[in-house]
């Protein structure tokens, strides 16, 4: 397998930060990554489903909200600072 040098460099930090071997590291970071990916999975599908259960207009917005940040970000809805 080759590794974009960038990223070699980070292994190494990891590896060296934690006391391992960088296939340990290598398998930790993997680990962690998987582990981001069900989470934010998890967030989507609670927030899909806080959306479409919601019956009030109040709280239906917010969970709209919390429901793109969970698509596209937290930096996803810019607040209307006017008001």
């Amino acid at each position: 397998m080759t590794i974009p040098a960038p990223m070699v460099a980070e292994v190494r930090r990891v590896a060296k930060e934690q006391k391992l071997t960088m296939s340990r590291a290598l398998v930790s970071l993997a680990e962690r990554g998987i582990q981001a990916d069900l989470d934010a999975k998890a967030k989507l599908k609670a927030a899909y489903k806080r959306f479409m259960n919601e019956r009030k207009p109040g709280p239906k917005n917010e969970a709209g909200k919390e429901l793109v940040r969970a698509i596209f970000g937290t930096d996803a809805i810019a607040e209307d600072t006017l008001l």
